[in-house]
């Protein structure tokens, strides 16, 4: 092991706080990344989206790590974003509004980066999903270059009901998994759409019998990636995502500036208290 891969994995030892990395054979060179705040459903917190990046560039390193699993702890894969970590990351102390707008644009691409440290990672990415995948969640399985779910998974394109627009990568990498109009479905009715119907739309290519079937599954579709040729599969990984990254790139930029000026308005505060003392919010005017 050279001098770079040594110290990455000296930094995988040390720990995070919102996730798990493990290898679970030495000899299969296939790394788990478990999103791990089972008891809050795997809400994204703000330090997650420090955790995510480190930990794919700290595998993206690592020889035995020839592919990469991302899945999660407890009985749901991820309900999205936190929505006490979402009115820390919209408060601003700046009472200039252009200024304020302009710092929230900020963090808003941060965050986006976050993300999509997972289709910039050279190495293949498969997503496990279990029971419940909602907002945030659905930002980052469709960054992932497959998807595999159990029969109980179900997806919430969810924003749309706490008076946002999602801004994370899901408006601009749906359309081009389920296609134009099964992404606007999704998008504006956030309504719920569970494992089969997301198999027939594209949104996962393989439903399971269970957690435990879907795991095994996963598991050995992840060694036979690693089993490939690395070239191969990173040159193919690289060429496909560039023909589709002229439309994400400019899509993320728009909504970023979008939501600089939409996320500090009345109508997202009274939603997020709706959601969190679970009332119905009031409707603005138009």
């Amino acid at each position: 092991m050279d001098r770079s891969a040594e110290e990455a994995a000296a930094e995988l030892k040390k720990g995070f706080q919102t996730l798990e990395i493990v290898q679970k054979d030495p000899a299969v060179p296939v790394w788990f990344i478990y999103l791990n705040r089972p008891a809050q459903r795997n809400a994204l917190s703000v330090p997650f989206f420090s955790e995510l990046p480190r930990a794919i560039a700290l595998l993206d390193r690592l020889p035995s790590a020839r592919a990469i699993v991302l899945s999660a702890r407890g009985p749901h894969f991820c309900s999205g974003i936190d929505l006490s970590s979402l009115q820390s990351i919209t408060a601003s102390s700046n009472a200039d509004p252009a200024a304020a707008a302009e710092e929230l644009r900020r963090r808003i691409l941060e965050l986006q980066s976050a993300i999509s440290a997972l289709e910039r990672c050279r190495k293949p990415v498969v997503a496990a999903i279990q029971g419940a995948c909602v907002g945030g969640g659905v930002d980052l399985v469709a960054a992932c270059d497959l998807r595999c779910c159990e029969d109980k998974a179900y997806f919430v394109v969810k924003e749309v009901d706490l008076g946002l627009v999602a801004d994370l990568g899901t408006l601009q990498r749906l359309p081009t998994i389920v296609g134009f109009g099964n992404a606007m479905d999704l998008a504006l009715t956030g309504r719920k759409v569970g494992a089969r119907e997301a198999k027939a739309m594209g949104l996962v290519s393989r439903v399971f019998s269970g957690p435990a079937e879907m795991d095994e599954a996963v598991f050995a579709l992840a060694k036979e990636l690693a089993m490939k040729p690395a070239l191969a599969l990173m040159g193919t990984k690289a060429v496909m995502l560039k023909s589709r990254d002229i439309a994400v790139e400019k899509g993320l930029d728009y909504v970023a500036t979008w939501n600089a000026g939409m996320l500090r308005s009345r109508e997202l505060e009274d939603s997020v208290r709706a959601q969190l003392q679970k009332l119905k919010p009031g409707l603005s005017k138009m």
